[in-house]
């Protein structure tokens, strides 16, 4: 049975859940640039033109609730989409409170321009389909959403027991350990995968 960590390895920095997801977000933001450069967009233009291709038309507010973005971050966003002639903002008829966002045609054309995208970034991975499957089922991705619930109550200043705050911190570890050996156990298949074709290649 593991032994609960210590303070001073709760404090080393391999250890931090809030590093390994900043970490890992600035490699997929480095792994993006390159192709989205040729898209003309930046890597949070393409988060939102990506849930506007899946559903075109919502209001400024559901927007912004799909991509967990607050109305000082996505308004500037969804202005500089507008200033490029890919997105327009249309008030609601019947209530002119809400705002619209929808695709212009050029909007629309550029998601023939992006279809390569996922694919390149699959390469990148050096994992298999199914492997990144995984962290995108449903249950994942109720699990990402009670945890940014639970760090934005935090960041609004939303009281929270310390007892509760350390049970978070000893669950983010464990997942942190979880996640480490799955990216190993993928590392390693992949590297078998690689090196099989290797072998195929020098064989034929």
């Amino acid at each position: 049975m593991p032994t609960a960590p210590t303070p001073n390895e709760m404090l080393q920095l391999d250890k931090q859940l809030c590093f390994a997801v900043y970490s890992t977000s600035l490699a997929m933001t480095r792994l993006y640039k390159p192709l989205l450069e040729k898209l003309g967009l930046t890597y949070p233009q393409y988060l939102v033109m990506l849930a506007l291709w899946e559903e075109d038309g919502p209001t400024v507010s559901a927007l912004g609730e799909r991509l967990s973005l607050d109305s000082g971050t996505l308004t500037p966003l969804l202005k500089r989409l507008e200033a490029s002639g890919l997105v327009a903002r249309l008030r609601d008829v019947a209530d002119e409170r809400r705002v619209h966002i929808t695709l212009t045609a050029a909007g629309r054309k550029l998601k023939a321009k992006a279809v390569h995208v996922p694919a390149c970034l699959l390469a990148a991975s050096a994992c298999s389909i199914d492997e990144l499957v995984q962290l995108t089922r449903p249950q994942h991705r109720a699990a990402a959403g009670k945890r940014r619930r639970h760090f934005r109550d935090l960041a609004r200043g939303h009281a929270v027991s310390p007892a509760r705050d350390h049970d978070v911190a000893r669950r983010g570890l464990q997942r942190l350990r979880r996640s480490d050996d799955r990216r190993a156990r993928c590392g390693d298949r992949c590297a078998d995968r690689r090196r099989r074709r290797a072998r195929d290649r020098a064989r034929g």
